[in-house]
């Protein structure tokens, strides 16, 4: 009974990484190629194939096994390090206008006059 309440859960881990990395797939899909290179990062088809290799990978073979892992860290290094620099080199870091402080002025931060 334990086994089959595990399976059920790692089948619905499973389930949420593969959608996950299929969103992270769609990601890379809609990102300009010409940002990859700005980035400094590797070019927009080896990350297509990566991450389209991971999410196959995720929902065809079990989770514990050697490939969907491997297939695993491929969407993390995606998610933390080449979606943050894609986002900054194409100016969407953050939501919505920029604001600084409430003491910048037109020219930048007000000092006091000193």
């Amino acid at each position: 009974m334990l086994i089959y309440g595990f399976q059920s859960v790692l089948s619905w881990v499973q389930l949420a990484l593969g959608i996950y990395s299929a969103v992270m797939l769609i990601d890379a899909a809609v990102r300009r190629d010409d940002a990859y290179r700005a980035a400094d990062k590797q070019n927009k088809a080896m990350w297509l194939i990566f991450l389209g290799a991971a999410t196959a990978l995720l929902f065809l073979l079990p989770l514990l096994s050697f490939l969907p892992i491997i297939g695993m860290i491929a969407v993390i290094v995606y998610t933390v390090d080449v979606r943050p620099a894609l986002r900054t080199v194409a100016g969407g870091g953050g939501r919505g206008p920029r604001r600084g402080s409430s003491s910048d002025g037109p020219y930048g931060p007000y000092n006091g006059g000193r």
